[in-house]
């Protein structure tokens, strides 16, 4: 079961967790998919898109569970990444972590990702 991976404020995701869907940040609101990452391309994703932010979730996925609505399409660099074409059932969560900056200003991506 691969996980995929999804970077959003915490306050953005307790409130979905309220509603019981995620149905995305204003990012992939506006472009019409939720953004998601592999783990190799977490990093990056956190340094271009989340820099110096703080309060930030880290949420694990198991893309197994989200069927044809997952797509990986080519994006940055012309890698697939996932995205999601529908909101993110709670059930396909694996787990959920603080993303905490380091004092460089980058945050601390797991290593075991």
């Amino acid at each position: 079961m691969p996980l995929i991976y999804k970077i959003c404020p915490a306050a953005l995701w307790r409130d979905a967790e309220g509603k019981g869907r995620f149905d995305g940040a204003p990012v992939d609101l506006s472009d019409g998919y939720i953004h998601f990452s592999t783990g190799a391309q977490l990093a990056e994703t956190a340094a271009k898109h989340f820099a110096g932010q703080d309060g930030l979730l880290l949420i694990a996925i198991d893309d197994s569970r989200l069927g044809e609505a997952l797509r990986y399409e080519p994006s940055r660099g012309g890698a697939l990444f996932p995205h999601l074409y529908a909101a993110l059932d709670p059930k396909a969560i694996r787990w959920v972590a603080q993303l905490p900056l380091k004092p460089d200003g980058g945050h601390a991506i797991p290593a075991d990702l």
